[in-house]
């Protein structure tokens, strides 16, 4: 059977590091980050882009659900709202396979901290950090397992998600 990763965050709570680490750990894997099937130049948040990035993930998600060489399928993005993830899950085919949903977690302080390193080694406009912060709060609303990202290593947190 196979398993599917559904990983949201806030933005510099460490999806694509964990999500990267996962694929390694975890036999027979495959990544999908979410942004990449929005990179655009520039970038513009309108009902039709909405519409498309869901229908771009949905069809790379379910092509390697159905693809034999996977086992462990992996996917993180924002989902700060529950209305995405069930928007993603409704359009995939997932009879066998087991949905794991998690919501990376972190704390104001910690956050800030990994927003700020990443400022300054030009990865993040400075921008993101209170956009970001205003999100926290959002993934205890949303039906996913919490981890708890707070001073807590990457192998320490791609075990948490490996033991849901």
């Amino acid at each position: 059977m196979k398993t599917l990763y559904l990983i949201g965050g806030t933005m510099g709570v460490g999806k694509t590091t964990v999500s990267r680490q996962l694929k390694k750990d975890l036999p027979n894997s495959v990544f999908l980050d979410g942004d990449w099937c929005w990179d655009a130049d520039p970038f513009q948040v309108t009902e039709e882009t909405k519409a498309m990035v869901l229908r771009n993930i949905c069809f790379l998600l379910n092509s390697f659900l159905h693809c034999t060489a996977y086992e462990n399928i992996i996917f993180c993005w924002v989902m700060h709202k529950q209305s995405i993830i069930d928007e993603i899950t409704k359009n995939l085919d997932t009879e066998n396979c087991r949905v794991i949903k998690a919501s990376l977690i972190v704390d104001e302080d910690n956050l800030r901290n990994r927003l700020l390193s990443d400022v300054a080694s030009g990865i993040r406009t400075e921008d993101v950090i209170e956009r970001s912060i205003d999100r926290i709060s959002m993934y205890q609303l949303l039906d996913t397992y919490k981890v708890d990202t707070d001073n807590k290593t990457v192998a320490e947190v791609t075990e948490a998600i490996r033991s849901l």
